[in-house]
């Protein structure tokens, strides 16, 4: 039984640009944190509905793999799809939190997406992965290329791969679940003030070693003061010099500094 990893990732920073209608467009430095992941796998199973083992606190057809499933099948019309799926559950062995900005669900996705195009010989481009992978989710693409580091933009469609040395990052997660789309609302009705373009192409020049020794946390994320503002016992988890990922909960910073 092959085992593949969905790995973590933090945002060194995140800024917003402007809206898309309902979305905000973006711009972010996704990097993947190594020593964090999910393990997946295809295991046999009896009955023909789609099933997922794991724990999740999600029903099936909330859950972002079953999600990339139905994409998947709608953009390849696959019966080869179908039966695997009526064969085989996917197996997840969850070590990333769930709600913390790490990504969790979007690298599920993308790594059943890759699971899926592998054994069956689909033959589908890294590009068309990502475009199926977007209408699950917008950090889907990014864990789709692979890349280490990235710059992020649209609204989540444009992945850049950015060449710098891969850092080690110590995270730490308070058990608090946050709603993503609560402090993108919150953002939009209290914080709203998007960075131009050439502040935006300022940032992805820098390496995130660059970001990390110059910027407090919410300078470098536009997410950490409207998080702040819902969920305000966050400020009891709140450790000086930590960074914040995503819309939360979840903080890191340099291993070892």
């Amino acid at each position: 039984m092959k085992l593949y990893k969905a790995y973590a990732k933090v945002n060194i920073f995140l800024k917003i640009t402007g809206t898309r209608g309902n979305y905000h467009e973006i711009i972010s430095r996704f990097v993947v944190v190594n020593s964090l992941y999910d393990e997946l796998s295809f295991l046999k199973k009896d009955k023909k509905e789609f099933e997922i083992i794991g724990e999740f606190k999600c029903t099936t057809e909330q859950n972002t793999i079953y999600k990339a499933y139905i994409a998947l099948l709608d953009f390849t019309k696959s019966k080869s799809l179908e039966n695997l799926m009526q064969d085989y559950a996917v197996k997840v062995d969850k070590n990333i939190p769930t709600f913390a900005g790490l990504g969790g669900g979007s690298s599920d996705a993308a790594t059943y997406l890759k699971m899926c195009n592998s054994s069956l010989d689909l033959g589908l481009s890294l590009n068309e992965l990502a475009l199926i992978g977007l209408k699950v989710g917008a950090d889907v693409p990014f864990f789709i290329y692979g890349y280490n580091s990235a710059n992020v933009s649209g609204i989540g469609e444009i992945v850049q791969e950015f060449k710098e040395e891969l850092l080690e990052y110590e995270l730490y997660t308070p058990k608090l679940e946050i709603s993503t789309p609560k402090v993108y609302t919150s953002y939009r009705n209290n914080f709203f003030k998007p960075i131009n373009s050439f502040y935006a192409n300022e940032l992805k020049e820098k390496t995130s070693l660059e970001i990390l020794s110059t910027m407090s946390a919410d300078e470098a994320n536009d997410l950490f003061k409207p998080a702040f503002l819902e969920y305000s016992e966050l400020k009891k988890f709140y450790k000086h010099g930590y960074f914040f990922s995503g819309s939360g909960s979840s903080f890191f910073c340099l291993k070892n500094i």
